[in-house]
């Protein structure tokens, strides 16, 4: 399986920790992504290694269901989980790296992508590409004026 990654980071005003407990906590996810519509099963919580969550999305266009599990968990550092989307052949990995700055943390978040035996055309590849890249900018925008006006971590 061919997979593509996409990598942002933003710096936000907020400890570590708290940065790392909200982000990992599934419940907040539709707060601050916004292909994140809906998110069920052990959503209240930051999860631990393998807990699952399962999440409906619209990623690029795709609307879909997603299993995630909890495969890696260093707290309050780093965060893995990893998805399959039913029936697709569509896998996924998200990570959340976390560094302490002076003004607070530095959240970086990785997602791969791809589907197994699926060999899109380049130009609708890199189409797709660039509207995850579009989102998931948006994402961390959102998610740092979020935490920056004082979100909980639940």
């Amino acid at each position: 399986m061919s997979t593509t990654s996409v990598t942002t980071s933003i710096d936000i005003r907020q400890p570590v920790a708290m940065v790392f407990e909200y982000v990992t906590t599934p419940g907040n996810w539709p707060r601050w992504h916004p292909s994140s519509l809906a998110v069920s099963g052990a959503i209240d919580h930051a999860l631990a290694v393998g807990e699952q969550v399962t999440e409906e999305y619209l990623v690029a266009g795709n609307h879909g269901r997603v299993v995630w599990t909890v495969t890696e968990r260093d707290a309050p550092r780093r965060w893995v989980i990893q998805g399959r989307t039913d029936g697709t052949g569509v896998a996924g990995m998200v990570a959340y790296t976390l560094d302490e700055t002076p003004e607070g943390t530095r959240f970086a978040r990785e997602f791969v992508y791809g589907a197994a035996g699926v060999e899109l055309p380049e130009a609708i590849a890199a189409e797709v590409r660039g509207r995850i890249e579009e989102e998931s900018a948006e994402a961390l925008r959102r998610l740092k004026a979020v935490l920056e006006r004082g979100a909980s971590a639940g």
